[in-house]
């Protein structure tokens, strides 16, 4: 909660309380007013509107004309109805308990620190490749487009660090994507991330390794920055896809905005071999869209792009992650041979049947839930018929799923034998994964993520990751991979159980 929107907050409170116990008290209510209202016009200056604030600037105002009237008056204030007077207390008394539950449930947070030596720099690339067609939007024909956003080290900082999300037009259909009403989120566009744009790379190396990361379905690259940013402190050049049509929404220079379409694919009626032929059509797509963006970082490390990480680029050590479906676009990329080393955030597997095994090192962090429910078909659970139902499933379309479970098992083992490994961190959920955990409290209420804090989940998956790139790109740490470690009792190590 920011300074000044807490302190109008506290005086809305002060005031109701003064006007309520003063009842002769004209002189110090109306005094109360002009300071509240001083505050306000602080706060909106100085932190910038929002919407969960609109009780206390509708009660300031209100505290305002009302005592400013009743202290200017000569003959005195009229005397109010009981009823009529309670009835105002009661709905003030209301308002600002409503105010009270938005603040804390969509607080103005800040994301987490990077804990690297290097300060961050950011910038953002508009790709076009000239040999896709974009299939999915049929209205619209046109080549693929892709937004990329770079994070990387940085010589010097200067200026104000760029917002969290700086295509703030998008936030409604984040909002909608949530199930929220579309001004919902709009006072994201007050959190800053801790990278500044456009500043030059840090001459503290000659290049820095790669790493190419991969958003879920229905998500965002603005989602990944406190992994961007943790790395790139670390001396990492980290480049997020936002894979267009796969994301909530990607706004494109010049203002126009798609939203996503990938759900299109999919439709209730489908049998399970539909299902996953589409995904793994999906899939297709966005590993196409890693080997392409690949190919021009190829184009900006010889200067045939612009940008400040030309000759930078340690082309030579390339790693790539991914969350959910971005964590199976992150495997699945891994068999481009300019790819050393991948990791899987809580995603399932796609285009199982169209590769032969990966023979590198490849990690998989899971959520507690994930690997419960690999640790079923591992124990050959048998649903019963009112598990089903619940589930919304048939006992075909489960074992279909089953058969291809126990195929994504198998291959996470052939991971490990070439040095990866298998984790799940307790008390986690799918969108712990994700900055998503920061937004909002209510997420944790309704189980969207665990019960661990988002902080500490933050910070340990950012250590393992870390850790595993280090290990390969870097020839340099792997400590945390090797086994348990008391630092983090809650990352299970699972490789040896799979």
């Amino acid at each position: 909660m920011r300074l000044f929107e807490l302190l109008l907050f506290l005086s809305n409170i002060g005031l109701f309380a003064l006007t309520f116990l003063l009842k002769k008290g004209r002189r110090t209510v109306f005094i109360a007013s002009g300071i509240t209202t001083l505050l306000l016009v602080i706060q909106w200056t100085v932190e910038g509107y929002r919407v969960q604030l609109f009780f206390p600037y509708c009660i300031t105002i209100i505290f305002l004309a009302i005592s400013a009237y009743s202290y200017f008056r000569k003959n005195g204030p009229k005397k109010i109805p009981r009823f009529l007077l309670g009835s105002a207390y009661t709905a003030i008394a209301i308002m600002l308990v409503v105010t009270a539950g938005l603040m804390y449930a969509f607080p103005v947070f800040n994301l987490p620190e990077p804990t690297g030596e290097f300060k961050v720099g950011t910038q953002t690339f508009h790709l076009v490749d000239t040999n896709r067609e974009e299939i999915f939007d049929k209205a619209r024909e046109g080549k693929r487009e892709l937004m990329v956003q770079v994070w990387y080290p940085v010589k010097v900082g200067t200026g104000k660090y760029a917002p969290f999300i700086p295509d703030t037009p998008i936030l409604r259909y984040m909002a909608a994507n949530y199930g929220l009403p579309e001004f919902t989120l709009q006072h994201l566009k007050y959190v800053s991330s801790h990278a500044y744009s456009g500043a030059e790379v840090s001459s503290a190396q000659t290049s820095y390794p790669l790493i190419l990361a991969n958003p879920g379905f229905g998500s965002s690259r603005f989602l990944h920055t406190s992994q961007a940013e943790n790395l790139a402190s670390h001396g990492y050049i980290v480049a997020v896809i936002d894979h267009t049509y796969n994301t909530f929404a990607t706004e494109f220079p010049g203002g126009r905005i798609t939203t996503s379409r990938t759900n299109d694919l999919f439709s209730p009626d489908d049998d399970y071999r539909t299902a996953r032929e589409n995904r793994d059509k999906l899939g297709k797509v966005l590993t196409s869209d890693v080997a392409f963006t690949l190919d021009q970082f190829e184009l900006i490390q010889s200067g045939q792009i612009s940008s400040p990480l030309k000759g930078r680029i340690d082309l030579g050590h390339v790693g790539v992650f991914g969350h959910s479906i971005g964590g199976a676009t992150a495997y699945d990329a891994s068999y481009d041979p300019r790819i050393t080393v991948g990791i899987d955030l809580d995603g399932g597997l796609y285009r199982l049947r169209e590769r032969e095994d990966l023979r590198k090192p490849f990690l998989f962090i899971n959520s507690e839930s994930y690997f419960e429910e690999l640790n079923r078909v591992i124990n050959n659970r048998v649903y019963t018929d009112a598990e089903l139902d619940r589930m919304g499933s048939t006992r075909e379309w489960m074992d279909q799923v089953t058969e291809d479970k126990k195929l994504e098992l198998e291959r996470m083992r052939e991971t490990a034998d070439a040095g990866g490994q298998i984790l799940y961190i307790e008390n986690t959920e799918h969108l712990n994964f994700t900055d998503v955990q920061f937004i909002s409290p209510v997420f944790n209420m309704l189980g969207i993520t665990g019960k661990i804090a988002p902080e500490r989940a933050n910070s340990v998956i950012n250590a393992y990751m870390l850790d595993f790139f280090d290990m390969y790109l870097k020839n340099q740490g792997g400590d945390l991979i090797k086994g348990p470690d008391s630092r983090f009792p809650e990352v299970k190590f699972a490789t040896s159980l799979l």
